[in-house]
């Protein structure tokens, strides 16, 4: 289990969404709080043939608009022409110019589940019907996990210690972890969190390999977490980049308060199954917890992982319920609107929690309506409901045993 400590906690103090709730960071909040569904039939491509045909899709969104230079559109992906506007988003939302920092003094670290699936589709299905000339030469670089991460840093001039963590719906955590490391080093920026997308016949199917996703037909109980009748998660794209700087950068520019500090992180992996170890969310979320150097009490909110799965919600429920006590903190789980978005994922509920923290509003978990009998969780549905909010604590899982929990505060 690794845990980083809370000395000189930096600021996030710039915000990009593309989400299936909206392009834009006040669109996804204003649909988050008005609990505006998402999730539709699956539209980049002809799902019939699949069991899975429900999706969170990003709307509106138009690479060929969008990216600049317009050459970047056949070179990457769709996951990182997401992030592309996201990112220019969330430094215009910080007052930022990176042309005006030094080079080294700023870097780059997302996260990343699946690469760019829907670009190494089209490139071997044209080596598959054709022969090696037809493959483009972007194809080597356009599915790397590391290909987001790599082109935010060309555009943008970022070039200190650039990286991106793989750890499917976790990895958003870690990389805001990571990249607050990095400003304990001496980075002055770090242009952070994530975005995937993976709606694609090779990405689906990859994804339906672990048995998780939900086959339900209506959109409004594809996706139930903690719900009598959860059935599993639906799929989705998209996510949010953060402008993380140093307290010192932040107040130096006269940026403070920001959205919110970066108290604390711990990450940790779940044993195999039928291993008959514990699983390890209880012990992460602690030490998370005391890297922050806060008690249960302080916090005001917990953003569950809600896997939408029984077993895994149960497992969540006992967690946050040994934590803090039986129905103790409000519990909420936004991304029934969007979908689970993996490497995209973790940070859209960093986003969502900072502007929770801000507002002073916990966001309603739509959809379910039942909560399974025995979990002890204070769960928040129906409306959002008003609160003095400090500090929030996230939780993300990956599949394959990736857990992850940060602490943020206003």
């Amino acid at each position: 289990m690794t845990v980083s400590t809370p000395a000189g906690a930096p600021v996030i103090t710039g915000i990009g969404v593309a989400a299936p709730t909206g392009l834009g960071t006040e669109a996804h909040w204003s649909a988050t709080l008005a609990g505006k569904p998402a999730i539709g039939r699956l539209t980049r491509f002809d799902p019939s043939g699949y069991p899975v045909q429900l999706a969170g899709e990003v709307p509106g969104f138009d690479a060929a608009t969008a990216v600049r230079p317009n050459r970047l559109v056949s070179q990457t992906d769709h996951w990182t022409h997401l992030a592309f506007a996201a990112a220019e988003e969330a430094l215009a939302d910080a007052g930022v110019d990176p042309a005006g920092l030094p080079e080294y003094e700023m870097a780059v670290v997302t996260s990343s589940s699946s690469g760019g699936t829907e670009f190494g589709q089209k490139e071997m299905t044209a080596l598959y019907q054709h022969d090696p000339s037809w493959v483009g030469a972007y194809q080597s670089i356009a599915w790397f996990y590391a290909a987001t991460t790599g082109q935010l840093s060309i555009r943008h001039g970022m070039r200190g210690p650039c990286g991106v963590l793989a750890c499917e719906q976790a990895g958003g955590l870690d990389a805001i972890a990571q990249a607050r490391r990095l400003t304990d080093r001496g980075a002055r920026l770090v242009l952070t969190g994530g975005t995937d997308a993976s709606l694609c016949p090779y990405g689906l199917t990859a994804q339906l390999s672990t048995g998780k996703l939900s086959t339900a037909t209506d959109p409004e109980r594809a996706y139930l977490p903690f719900d009598a009748e959860a059935r599993g998660h639906v799929p989705g794209e998209g996510g949010a980049i953060l402008v993380l700087e140093s307290a010192g950068a932040a107040e130096a520019r006269g940026a403070l308060p920001g959205y919110g500090r970066v108290l604390g992180h711990a990450a940790g992996f779940d044993p195999p199954a039928g291993s008959g170890r514990p699983r390890v969310l209880r012990r992460v979320a602690e030490q998370a917890l005391r890297s922050a150097r806060l008690a249960p009490g302080d916090i005001d909110v917990v953003f569950a992982d809600a896997a939408g799965l029984p077993a895994d919600d149960r497992d969540e429920a006992e967690a946050i319920t040994a934590v803090f006590g039986p129905s103790a903190v409000p519990v909420t789980a936004p991304k029934t609107l969007t979908g689970r978005l993996y490497g995209g994922g973790a940070p859209l509920d960093v986003a969502t929690a900072l502007l929770a923290l801000r507002d002073g509003v916990v966001p309603p978990t739509v959809g379910t309506r039942r909560p399974a009998p025995g979990l002890q969780i204070d769960l928040v549905t129906g409306a959002p409901r008003e609160l003095p909010l400090r500090h929030a604590l996230v939780l993300a899982r990956g599949h394959g045993g990736f857990t992850s929990a940060l602490v943020l505060g206003r």
